[in-house]
């Protein structure tokens, strides 16, 4: 793996200026305003503290000098010692309102971000890393929060650097220009960091969320890298992604490192300068020693929160790398596009494909011109070598995927004009790949129908077989499945995926068929629960057994994207074509007559 490996940024990142970013963070920020004026009374309370301390220091040392005796000196230390005692409850005070108030708007944003990965469409996930994704989420928002708490330190001391302005000015005007003229040095310092640490911190979001899809997609992979001894291999592909974060957060440190040190020989240089300045006026009897001391105090206060600035500009620069990082995401378009929204109230299940285009990558049609009419309450059996255009005439129909020709309509009605909640409630689904969540088995299935009763569920999960597949597991219906179904077999999966949309009742139903063998006893179960829905829905078929093939109204034979045969089965063997192709190649092994045969030969042996 080269060093900066997949640190590119993704395809829906956006650039967004500061200004933008700062405003759209200030609008989480507003739904809070009562517990913003606190932290501001506090915040100006902190300042005023921080400010008169040197002028008391200042006043102190006037009434030490000749020809003063030092008797207000008792009260000029009674008040700095008060003054800090009010300044570290003030800070306090101001904390837990920052803190209160950080909780709600990280929690905000996240659940924003996250509704956004929610509401992206299928399109989105097929380039877009989940792990990534799962970054933004996560650590982002983390990063967010955890730097705006130091922006509220740097806030008070620019208010404080204020304050100590108008003091200074009364002082002497002359001097205060002069410090004045010593702070461009601070800020073009700090410009010039501000650029580095922008893009050491953005390709830091970028190693860290690497790191992360490396451990989500090792995790969950464990088991296949067992059973090919490829341990140390994930292990190797972790280490390369670890040490290239290693290394671009080493960059980002030394970028961190520099700030201090050139800042503080800025610093030195604008002591100097104003050390000899005042004491200039000291000497001609301008000021007295206690402005002097001020001046030369001023300096640090006035280089202090742009030194402060400086020194955690890249972590300021990480919170708005990451929430652009976020605000990207939610800002992702979906390439699905619906020019209305009608609420879908019923369905009666007639789908029709007129001219329909359809293409993964530009330039590459999977559909073309595509034609097929689905009469309510029919199934149709999608057959056909892989790349054929199956899965892909499924997707189209959920709306998962958006079709750049033609027209699909649902019932007569453009399937661009409906409302696609309302729309996808009416559709039952069962994956190639039947997904459980983890949880009861009685859970799963309730995830069609939440309001569903536990008798209600367990009366159709009987119905299948007289509920005998149940009594293959240990606790029935309350049986936990495990992490992603791990704990049943693939069939006691896809058993679960359609009871869970018998109980949906839907009114268009479609089967993305696994291919993986299972046992005669949980196939014949199977073909039982897919027959129960076919009695009541219109069915999509992507079929892959040929008990599937078989109980389907019709059957479609599709290559390269287009049909080339249709009917039903013993017609399309009639014909002698790709259909039967397909059968002797796939299917007829799986017939009874097949099965049958082979036995007999066996015998005879």
């Amino acid at each position: 793996m080269a060093f900066m490996y997949g640190l590119h940024e993704d395809k829906y990142d956006r650039q967004y200026t500061d200004w933008y970013l700062i405003r759209r963070i200030a609008a989480y920020f507003g739904k809070y305003r009562r517990e913003l004026i606190y932290i501001m009374i506090t915040l100006i309370g902190l300042s005023v503290f921080s400010a008169v301390q040197p002028i008391w220091f200042a006043q102190g040392i006037e009434a030490l000098a000749p020809p003063n005796s030092g008797d207000s000196l008792g009260l000029i230390l009674a008040a700095l010692i008060l003054s800090s005692f009010f300044y570290y409850g003030a800070n306090w005070i101001r904390r837990q309102f920052t803190s209160y108030i950080l909780g709600y708007v990280v929690a905000g944003m996240r659940e924003d971000a996250f509704k956004a990965a929610v509401e992206r469409d299928l399109a989105f996930y097929d380039t877009n890393k989940s792990g990534k994704i799962v970054s933004r989420i996560t650590t982002d928002t983390q990063d967010f929060g955890e730097v705006v708490l130091i922006a509220s330190d740097v806030l008070s001391q620019l208010i404080s650097l204020v304050i100590l302005l108008i003091v200074l000015l009364n002082q002497s005007v002359t001097l205060t220009i002069v410090l004045l003229l010593t702070t461009p040095l601070s800020v073009s310092a700090a410009v010039i960091f501000r650029n580095l640490a922008r893009r050491v911190t953005r390709q830091g979001s970028r190693a860290m969320a690497e790191v992360n899809d490396q451990i989500q997609e090792s995790v969950t992979g464990i088991s296949v890298a067992k059973n090919f001894r490829r341990e140390a291999m994930i292990y190797d592909e972790f280490i390369k992604v670890n040490v290239q974060s290693y290394h671009i957060n080493m960059r980002r440190g030394f970028v961190l490192a520099l700030i201090f040190p050139v800042l503080n020989a800025l610093a030195g240089i604008a002591v100097a300068i104003v050390t000899y300045f005042s004491a200039q006026q000291v000497i001609v009897g301008a000021i007295q020693v206690g402005a002097w001391y001020l001046f030369v105090q001023a300096v640090d206060r006035f280089w202090f929160p742009f030194i402060n600035l400086s020194a955690f500009w890249s972590q300021f620069q990480q919170a708005l790398s990451s929430t652009e990082r976020i605000f990207a995401l939610i800002d992702a378009e979906n390439t699905v596009k619906q020019f209305d929204s009608r609420p879908v109230n019923k369905l009666n299940g007639l789908i029709e494909f007129k001219n329909v285009t359809f293409e993964y990558l530009p330039g590459q049609p999977i559909l073309k011109n595509f034609n097929l009419t689905i009469h309510p309450g029919e199934s149709v059996a999608f057959v056909g070598h892989t790349g054929a255009g199956k899965s892909t005439i499924a997707k189209l129909i959920t709306r998962f995927y958006e079709f750049q020709g033609g027209q699909i309509l649902i019932d007569g009605e453009d399937i661009r004009s409906l409302n696609l909640q309302t729309y996808r409630a009416k559709l039952g689904i069962v994956p190639q790949q039947p997904f459980l969540f983890s949880g009861t088995i009685l859970e799963n299935i309730r995830y069609s129908r939440p309001d569903a009763s536990d008798q209600e569920i367990a009366q159709i999960a009987n119905s299948i077989g007289g509920g005998e597949w149940l009594e293959t597991l240990p606790e029935g219906l309350y049986s936990d499945v495990g992490e992603r179904g791990a704990r049943l077999s693939m069939g006691q999966r896809q058993l679960v995926a359609l009871v869970r949309v018998l109980l949906q009742k839907p009114s268009i139903f479609i089967l993305d068929e696994a291919t993986a063998s299972v046992d005669p006893f949980t196939e014949t179960q199977i073909q039982e629960a897919l027959e129960m829905i076919l009695a009541q829905s219109t069915s999509i078929l992507i079929a892959h057994r040929l008990s599937t093939v078989q109980s389907a109204d019709r059957i479609i034979v599709l290559k390269g994207g287009e049909i080339i045969e249709q009917g039903s089965h013993d017609q399309l063997m009639r014909q002698n074509g790709h259909y039967a192709e397909l059968y002797n190649t796939y299917f007829r092994h799986q017939s009874l007559s097949y099965i049958e045969n082979a036995r007999q030969l066996l015998g005879a042996e």
